[in-house]
């Protein structure tokens, strides 16, 4: 005759099945960055939003920093800096979600980012410390002169690079213009003292026909023999006068 399915009796598996499972908890951070110009009231609304996000959904914030301004990788909504709020805290995942869609919903807020730091945390042992858990009070910043078109695609740096090579291809210049008045005041040396040495080689070679005996002007042999031909003429004529 068959029974009915045999239940097996295990006071081990019926605690298991009655004892539901544990959850544990992670610990994350985020950092939200704020506009430069943002009023403390709109500030204080985000903080006073993030931590009613905790006290809803059980989680707790061990640690809050406040870096205040500073100048951001790329433009942000046309916005260069922006003031970083640091939020260490432990919670479960949908306290995460809850947190960055209320950020999303903030106009101040500009940017914001979430990483989890640790995982299987006991809620229990979380310690919390109220004087490092403030959120200090933002002044508002000074209005920030929104970058030209030309500097944000970076031509404002090419014309300061630009300027900076006019002038460098000006002291080249300069430099070149004064290394050819070095050479043409080079140059006239150069001419006038060979124009002097020509001059010099000149005056050496009239010294030398001045003192060599010119072509017109009687050599001692010819000297020599006009004289005999003169006495020979003279002996022709004593001797004629004498016949006569």
């Amino acid at each position: 005759m068959l029974s009915g399915p045999r239940v097996l009796e295990d006071p081990l598996a019926e605690q298991t099945l009655a004892t539901p499972a544990k959850k544990w908890a992670r610990e994350y951070e985020t950092i939200y960055i704020l506009r430069p110009t943002v009023e403390a009231e709109d500030a204080r609304k985000v903080s006073d939003r993030v931590t009613d996000v905790m006290n809803r959904l059980n989680g707790k914030i061990t640690k809050v920093e406040t870096w205040g301004m500073r100048r951001l990788a790329y433009l942000i909504e046309k916005h260069s800096r922006g003031i970083f709020v640091y939020v260490r805290y432990a919670a479960f995942g949908d306290v995460v979600a809850e947190v960055e869609r209320n950020l999303r919903l903030l106009d101040s807020v500009i940017r914001f980012q979430t990483i989890r730091v640790r995982d299987n945390v006991e809620m229990d042992d979380v310690e919390v410390d109220p004087e490092e858990t403030k959120f200090d009070a933002i002044e508002r910043g000074e209005d920030e002169v929104e970058p030209t078109t030309a500097e944000r695609l970076g031509m404002a740096e090419r014309e300061e690079r630009s300027s900076s090579r006019d002038s460098s291809s000006d002291e080249r210049g300069s430099s070149d213009e004064r290394g050819s008045d070095d050479d043409d005041a080079e140059s006239d040396d150069d001419a006038k003292s060979g124009a002097a040495k020509v001059k010099a080689k000149a005056k050496s070679a009239d010294a030398k026909s001045d003192d060599a005996p010119s072509d017109d002007a009687p050599s001692d042999d010819d000297a020599d023999d006009t004289a005999d031909d003169k006495s020979g003429e003279s002996d022709d004529d004593e001797e004629g006068e004498e016949d006569k």
